[in-house]
């Protein structure tokens, strides 16, 4: 019977132990706060790490590019912003469309310089000697699904359109859609492998057809719903202008009006934007799955989800989290930069800093370390939650033993059961 008491006493004494180190562990101002805030759903402050403009480096994005904010021509956007803001997080600012980027030309970082007369001594430069006779056209992106079947990819476009205007790249094909001419870039489509379909110079209804009649048919793993993530852009041929990007606006000379694979470096860019779009989305949506789990958790100290869905979630996490970093080439530079000469791949970088991939991805890292965090969290509740239970069974199992041997011991003395 004494050995019973002391076994518990000692439940006892365990439990108050682990129900304070649960409390401390619940309650946030008992933690240590460590780490940087990083928030999910609005605007960020910069990164450290990020470098400012000017240094080689992808310069900082100021707003989440979640799915109300997706890039497409300036106007007004149709959605509220306000309308997906997590409760505590900041109303994000617009995006900065104006931030101008230069572009080099094919010998280096030199920029496209219109070619001027050289004026006499006092003789004034003429302001008509160059006409200004831009060129301007559409660049749409649609990302359709997790990838595109290469091999089917291949035979449909050799039977769909004539030899010789299929061309194969490393991750990409080329079809040579309209002829160029010498005053009208004509029409280029790009395949990526990872389920983007890039389109210069076309209108929309040309567009859905490339989309629907040969994009459709070879998707594997298409998006929720079959609803496209959809960036736009412009370019913009020009005699008189540097060559740069702008305003979602790129400006090259007019004398690359003609060469594809000058589009296709830029191309590349804009196609892995529009995927890390997909992925942005995504986690958007998490956030929103799981924001109201921590509030009900502050309010009433319980979570009324089951611990089955909160490995789910982590598992949901864990493969966006993946794929971002290991399997999509979202983070990998193109190889066919490998043997291209490097005016493409400068090209190429200058579009990547300008779309601020390499900031994008480590705030989407960010934010996946922050959901992480939670959801480990809101586990560990459910873990603790669950071991009291047994402690309490196991004590009242004690209890029921020590009365039993208390009416045994009773009995022993003849104060019970005796006749």
């Amino acid at each position: 019977l004494v050995i019973n008491l002391v076994t518990l006493l000692d439940c006892l004494m365990a439990y108050y132990v682990a129900y304070d180190a649960n409390e401390d562990q619940m309650h946030p101002h008992n933690r240590k706060k460590e780490g940087v805030y990083v928030p999910l759903l609005a605007g960020s402050p910069p990164l450290s790490s990020a470098r400012q403009p000017g240094q080689g480096q992808p310069m900082q994005r100021r707003t989440s590019p979640a799915p109300e904010y997706r890039r497409g021509p300036p106007g007004p956007r149709s959605k509220n912003p306000a309308a997906t803001i997590a409760p505590g997080q900041p109303i994000p600012a617009g995006r900065q469309r104006d931030k101008f980027v230069p572009l080099p030309d094919e010998d280096g970082d030199a920029q496209f310089a219109p070619s001027f007369p050289t004026p006499q001594i006092f003789e004034d430069l003429p302001s008509h000697t160059i006409e200004d006779t831009s060129i301007r056209g559409r660049i749409t992106l649609y990302c359709l699904a997790e990838s595109f079947d290469r091999k089917k990819l291949d035979e449909l476009l050799k039977l769909t359109y004539p030899s010789g205007t299929v061309l194969s790249y490393p991750d990409c094909f080329y079809v040579d859609y309209l002829k160029s001419t010498d005053d009208d870039p004509g029409g280029d489509i790009f395949f990526f492998d990872y389920g983007v379909v890039a389109c210069w110079g076309m209108t929309k209804s040309q567009e859905m057809t490339v989309v629907r009649g040969i994009a459709r048919q070879v998707q594997v793993q298409p998006l929720p719903d079959n609803k496209p993530e959809l960036d736009e852009f412009q370019y913009n041929f020009s005699v008189t202008e540097k060559p740069h990007v702008q305003n979602d606006t790129v400006t090259l000379h007019k004398r690359y009006m003609k060469e594809h694979k000058m589009k296709l470096a830029i191309s590349y860019a804009l196609a892995q934007s529009t995927k890390l779009s997909v992925y942005e989305k995504r986690v958007v949506d998490i956030v929103l799955e799981t924001k109201n789990l921590p509030e009900s958790l502050a309010e009433t100290g319980e979570v009324d989800v089951h611990s089955n869905d909160i490995a789910k979630l982590i598992g949901k996490v864990f493969l966006q989290k993946s794929a971002v970093n290991l399997l999509s080439s979202v983070l990998d530079t193109p190889e066919f930069f490998w043997h291209a000469p490097d005016s493409y791949s400068s090209l190429y970088n200058r579009v990547d800093e300008y779309l601020e991939l390499e900031a994008r991805v480590e705030l989407l890292n960010s934010r996946f370390s922050v959901l992480q965090e939670m959801l480990d969290m809101l586990r560990d509740h459910q873990n603790n939650y669950h071991n009291v239970r047994l402690e309490w069974i196991v004590i009242w199992l004690i209890v029921i033993e020590v009365f039993v041997g208390f009416f045994e011991l009773l009995g022993l003395v003849g104060l019970v059961g005796s006749q």
